[in-house]
């Protein structure tokens, strides 16, 4: 029975992803462990530390399937220790000569950490791909409504005009750097740990730094070249990392979701016809998948504060911090995923309503020309004096709702500053300044970058 919502059968979809959650459920997680104990004891034989044939038993038994779970369990909750279990339980699957060498001069976090390196580099790969498709997706919107003018927004309120193209490229460029961070961090996160008891790799006498480098090297991890038991930072980063691309996953669906609303209605969700905006509400087309990044934006920024915290830790161990990533960052992973997941279909079947934004422009009555009316009538009257007329003439006529022209037309304080033909001109065309320029400039750069870069996290 399913305790967790990454578990259940009916909403995990909304929670993790099938690629995610690949990585970490406990029989792949537990196989990971095994694969990293089995490159220990290899690199540990080409040195000479344990018996050749130690290392080739170990590589045979060390499969999953080959324990007995039950055992493993008890064991864990006998000892109370986090890995005695497992160590437990392979010994069990493996010949006599061979079971001395297991784990040898190992602990648990050489282990569980450098599990989260293997983890993180596969969960890098998939948020640099998701990542790739999604930013390709936003480059083909952008540049398609390059030119679509709508109504620019500050404070939930209408400003001066902008083109959708404008707001999609924001978006566009925002996963760029996500994508950009993701390639400068990788050699810091993907790293193996093999510290031995304080640190010092003592136990491993003259082959200490050898033997990291040859295990790590075994994994496809790098060499951390030092210890980094009690610093926590390349989790933090990373998770970090999740938490501010999931922030602009969930600033995209917040803008989808408010643009959604039928007062405004220039964008939409995809939708099925078999989904059920209300079971009271028949009439509703509700954006949950917009509304949903939200919530694992929120769930993700969470738990990268855990991993946060976890960097303020005691001497050369501390579990307190340690052991809550443990927790942390499964979570944040999945919740990512899915996030990623939910962004790709909402952005893929987004619905434009150019025609709304039109409306929308239109019914503002000319009224979100008063930024073009101001910078024409500041260099004749002074911007603050300007800006002060402007605003008294623009509120005069609201109250009394006049459109635009009109309003200037009865500002007497205006006549000698502005004439009907500058007015026309300035009311008649929706200047949106250099938005389109601007869409072109995030187009073509992320263009080349992603004609030079590695489809597969590099």
């Amino acid at each position: 029975m399913a305790t967790r919502l990454t578990d259940s059968p009916l909403y995990r979809h909304l929670w993790s992803t099938p690629e995610l959650e690949a990585v970490f459920e406990e029989r792949a997680r537990l196989q990971s462990w095994l694969d990293i104990l089995v490159a220990l004891a290899q690199a540990q034989a080409e040195l000479g530390i344990i018996p050749p044939e130690a290392a080739l038993a170990i590589a045979r038994g060390a499969r999953v399937e080959a324990l007995d779970l039950d055992l493993v369990a008890r064991e864990t909750r006998r000892s109370g220790h986090s890995t005695l279990g497992l160590i437990q339980g392979l010994r069990q699957a493996l010949p006599p000569q061979a079971r001395e060498h297991v784990y040898y001069g190992a602990t648990v976090q050489d282990l569980t950490d450098t599990w989260m390196g293997l983890a993180i580099k596969q969960v890098g790969a998939f948020v640099w791909s998701r990542l790739r498709d999604i930013e390709a997706t936003l480059l083909d919107l952008a540049s398609r409504h390059r030119s679509t003018p709508m109504a620019g927004r500050t404070h939930g309120q209408p400003g001066s005009p902008i083109t959708f193209g404008f707001k999609v490229a924001s978006w566009a460029d925002e996963v760029r750097r996500h994508l950009e961070r993701l390639h400068q961090g990788r050699d810091r996160w993907v790293v193996g740990q093999l510290a031995g008891a304080v640190g010092t790799l003592a136990f491993f006498g003259p082959h200490s730094l050898e033997l990291r480098r040859r295990f790590c090297e075994r994994l496809g991890l790098g060499d951390p070249g030092i210890s980094w038991t009690t610093a926590r930072d390349r989790l933090a980063e990373f998770l970090h990392l999740l938490a501010m691309v999931t922030a602009t996953l969930a600033r995209v669906g917040r803008e989808i979701y408010e643009l959604q609303r039928p007062e405004i209605g220039e964008l939409s969700e995809p939708t099925r016809p078999e989904a059920v905006g209300s079971i009271t509400m028949p009439h509703k087309r509700n954006p949950e998948l917009s509304e949903h990044l939200v919530t694992l934006s929120r769930l993700v920024r969470a738990q990268a504060a855990v991993a946060l915290e976890g960097m303020v830790q005691e001497h050369e161990r501390d579990g307190a911090g340690w052991k809550a990533e443990w927790a942390a960052f499964p979570d944040a992973c999945l919740y990512t995923g899915a996030a990623l997941r939910l962004a790709g279909e909402v952005l893929e079947g987004l619905e434009v309503d150019e025609g709304r934004m039109e409306g929308n422009l239109a019914r503002s009555q000319g009224y979100l020309a008063s930024e073009r009316l101001l910078a024409a009538l500041a260099p004749r009257l002074g911007k603050h004096r300007a800006q002060e007329l402007l605003q008294e003439a623009l509120r005069q006529g609201r109250q009394r709702g006049l459109p635009l022209p009109q309003a200037l037309r009865e500002a007497d304080a205006l006549h000698p500053h502005l004439d009907e033909v500058t007015m026309e001109e300035l009311i008649a065309r929706v200047d949106v300044g250099a938005a389109a320029k601007m869409v072109d400039e995030v187009v073509e750069r992320a263009r080349r970058a992603r004609a030079a870069e590695a489809e597969r996290w590099p």
